[in-house]
């Protein structure tokens, strides 16, 4: 009897991990970017050209989903090469010593309709930190050649400082509190 029910569990756990559904995300499709005040009147955005991330999930209203995201810092674009040199300098980033920036996943919580509430671990430099996104989720498509994809926006606003990101610590020149978007397209394994 015990050796059927070990056999059962083995058998459960195999069909629940084939059941899971990995995706990817479409780097030609996808957009990471950000936005900080410039000295109290104007904004500074710009954006990550390098990333990749993936969501795993069972379920087709994705509340199990696990996401996990990396962004290349060596890959900022502000559209003014000398500020993209001092972003990566240990005045900002230090992309040297830390290439790149995370975030794991820690739920994935359905609000209403198409609202959710992701939060997870972000992070910057040596700090990892506690986060949370409002994401919209777009819905799923074929594309033309058959694959399933899926689209999602999420934004999210930290404190620079958090992160040792510690350039201006007084917010007058460049604002403590930087404004994250993300939109993604995902496409679904086969």
């Amino acid at each position: 009897m015990k050796k059927i029910f070990l056999f059962v569990v083995a058998i459960s756990i195999g069909v629940a991990s084939f059941a899971q559904t990995r995706w990817t995300v479409d780097p030609m499709h996808s957009f990471v970017s950000f936005s900080v005040k410039h000295m109290g009147i104007s904004f500074v955005e710009g954006s990550f050209k390098k990333f990749d991330g993936s969501v795993v999930t069972a379920k087709p209203d994705l509340t199990d989903a696990k996401i996990n995201f990396t962004v290349d810092v060596n890959s900022i674009s502000t559209g003014v090469e000398q500020r993209d040199m001092h972003l990566k300098s240990d005045d900002f980033f230090n992309a040297e010593t830390y290439p790149n920036m995370t975030f794991e996943s820690i739920s994935f919580k359905k609000l209403k309709g198409n609202n959710y509430e992701l939060s997870g671990k972000l992070t910057i430099r040596d700090v990892t930190r506690d986060v949370k996104f409002e994401v919209t989720f777009g819905g799923t498509t074929k594309d033309q050649q058959g694959n399933t994809r899926a689209g999602f926006s999420a934004t999210t606003t930290i404190n620079r400082l958090d992160y040792h990101v510690k350039s201006d610590p007084t917010g007058t020149g460049v604002g403590k509190d930087v404004r994250i978007s993300l939109n993604l397209e995902f496409i679904q394994a086969k």
